[in-house]
């Protein structure tokens, strides 16, 4: 069965109340107002319903302006793989292997070229409310961008396969650029630089690495040991929402070779692998007894692309199941 998260249906309910509808006027769908908040998701087909029932009701563009209205909490743990990005395009990364857990109905690929880069969003709309939750989504993704680098960054273009609005007023301030209708594909552009723009968070720590790498190299001294296994740590544990990173990875990131990372590591008597197994195990443990996050998620977080690699990882670990060391903590 297709499905949405309820933190999205839940979403697009409230912003139906801010626009001027009444609470009472979702308390007879299919999953009503009422239940939203003991359940995880809902079928896909009753999400789209909803989008048809407010496109009639609060008038064209209600999708495009609930997109505007999306923040990255909003999106869970997705958003918190979002928050470590170093990049802005790197969110279309993250999102081919965590959409999964907003939805199964979402698809992007990037075609990127010198100047811009395309992203396509991939779900063939079967009926109205689809069209209009992929205008959400393309929406969505202008503030998210803009929140992760703290930039004004705006598309060259999109794209709809459907056909356009009588009133094109919320997709002009949305997006504040051509948007196309009849096209072939669901896509937004934007240049190439925009989407190789540093986040925020990602400046913050990185940009720490390399002003005591600079200072180093001025004074001829040698971070020290343990200071240097902290950092590489903590570049990790930003990394792993996409994936256990390469050792190469967090060397671009500090502006050191391969070798001598590796030596300054074995003169504190630890690998570049101690390190991942010491973060993803510390990781593990902190969100299984501070969060209320599922096992999957906190398997995504801490760099499994499977949640029974993760159990098998931890139980190795720490002689428990996450389960197990959840009750016990």
């Amino acid at each position: 069965m297709n499905y949405i998260s309820i933190s999205l249906y839940k979403k697009v309910i409230h912003h139906a109340i801010d626009e001027g509808m009444h609470r009472d006027a979702f308390k007879n769908l299919p999953t009503p107002i009422d239940s939203i908040d003991q359940i995880k998701a809902v079928p896909a087909e009753q999400f789209f319903e909803l989008h048809e029932i407010l496109d009639e009701k609060l008038g064209p563009g209600f999708s495009v302006r609930v997109g505007q209205e999306m923040k990255i909490e909003d999106y869970g743990v997705l958003g918190l793989s979002w928050r470590t990005c170093s990049w802005a395009g790197e969110i279309f990364e993250r999102s081919e292997r965590y959409f999964k857990l907003l939805s199964n109905t979402y698809v992007f690929t990037v075609e990127k070229n010198a100047d811009r880069s395309h992203i396509y969003l991939h779900r063939e709309p079967h009926r109205r409310g689809l069209e209009l939750s992929n205008e959400a989504t393309l929406s969505a993704t202008v503030v998210v961008l803009q929140a992760m680098t703290e930039t004004d960054m705006v598309p060259i273009q999109v794209t709809f396969k459907h056909n356009a609005p009588k009133d094109m007023s919320s997709y002009q301030k949305a997006f504040r650029c051509p948007v196309l209708f009849n096209q072939p594909s669901y896509s937004i552009t934007y240049s190439t630089s925009d989407l190789e723009t540093r986040t925020a968070k990602a400046d913050a720590s990185i940009n720490q690495f390399l002003v005591e790498r600079v200072e180093e190299e001025t004074n001829g001294l040698q971070v020290s040991i343990g200071k240097l296994s902290s950092d590489v740590e903590s570049l990790i544990r930003d990394a792993l929402p996409s994936g256990i990173p390469s050792i190469l990875q967090i060397c671009d990131h500090i502006g050191m070779s391969n070798r001598t990372l590796t030596r300054r590591l074995s003169e504190n008597g630890v690998t570049y692998r101690d390190l991942i197994k010491k973060t993803q195990k510390e990781l593990a443990k902190n969100l299984l007894k501070n969060s209320n996050r599922s096992i999957a998620e906190i398997a995504f977080e801490t760099g499994f692309s499977e949640q029974s690699a993760f159990n098998r990882a931890f139980k190795r670990w720490t002689g428990h199941s996450p389960t197990e060391f959840r009750k016990i903590s």
